[in-house]
């Protein structure tokens, strides 16, 4: 019961960050040069035992596509009720995203991991493109990505 309260208060801490103690943190998304189509991105954490948590950010608007982030569709269901109003433009190969949001306190040096999913049209998907634990201590530091994402940062 006391770990699903604790997910509770964390998922709402994600949609609702005015109830907890939250930050402003920066996701700074570079990609590679790949020669095709804008990737579509899903941003989402999970806690220390690997169970979904919540979605932070959707880059692509054509729900269509959401399947191809298949880590983050298996965890979601699909269900765009997780990124209602958390989403923006596909971005395009060679670009940058740089998005703040405000995150639960909570998630940092807990065991809590940050993913990103990637899909472009016409190419291979790339399930878990990215994986950073958030910590204090890693933020500022890029992280490469597997095959679209040339890095991935984030700032408090």
């Amino acid at each position: 019961m006391k770990s699903l309260l604790a997910i509770l208060a964390l998922s709402t801490a994600l949609t609702a960050p005015g109830l907890a103690m939250a930050r402003p943190v920066t996701l700074t998304t570079t990609l590679t040069n790949y020669g095709g189509d804008g990737a579509y991105l899903a941003f989402y954490v999970t806690d220390p035992s690997g169970t979904y948590v919540g979605s932070l950010w959707m880059a692509g608007g054509k729900s269509k596509y959401y399947e191809h982030l298949s880590d983050w569709y298996r965890a979601t269901g699909g269900d765009p009720a997780q990124i209602n109003g958390i989403t923006g433009a596909s971005v395009g190969a060679g670009r940058s995203l740089e998005i703040t949001l405000d995150l639960a306190d909570a998630l940092f040096d807990a065991g809590y991991t940050l993913h990103v999913d990637a899909a472009v049209e016409d190419m291979r998907d790339s399930p878990n493109e990215v994986a950073v634990p958030l910590t204090t201590a890693g933020a500022g530091t890029a992280v490469p990505g597997r095959r679209y994402i040339a890095t991935l940062s984030y700032d408090m």
